[in-house]
């Protein structure tokens, strides 16, 4: 297995956990389906830097990743809302003093399946 395969391996499983956690209806867990739907979206990009042979910087800044992604591919433009939104549950959402909601949890996923789909579509799968 390539590293490559390895990121996206990663990615997947953050998505799979997120989807998942995101259909608990009693006891619903919004803090940890934002901060998985921001981990899987992390992992895409640094994949898609390998895909560029690049080493991916040790960050969780998504629109840093994201910004480094689009000098490799300008169209990837199309991704900074969503990049934006998530990057906000990369370290903070596991502390106290920042919260999220159903809805928050539920517009997570949607903007990591934007991010998802379109990474997955340029690395070939």
């Amino acid at each position: 297995m390539s590293v490559l395969d390895e990121w996206i391996g990663k990615a997947e499983d953050d998505y799979k956990a997120a989807v998942a956690l995101n259909r608990r209806r009693r006891e619903p867990l919004p803090d940890i389906v934002c901060y998985h739907c921001q981990q899987s979206a992390e992992k895409y990009l640094k994949a898609y830097l390998i895909s560029r042979s690049v080493v991916p910087p040790w960050t969780h800044d998504l629109a840093d990743l994201l910004a480094l992604c689009q000098g490799y591919d300008p169209t990837l433009s199309v991704l900074d809302p969503q990049a934006q939104y998530l990057r906000r549950y990369a370290v903070l959402i596991r502390y106290p003093g920042l919260a999220a909601t159903v809805a928050d949890a539920r517009d997570a996923l949607l903007a990591l399946r934007r991010i998802r789909r379109v990474l997955r579509k340029k690395l070939g799968l």
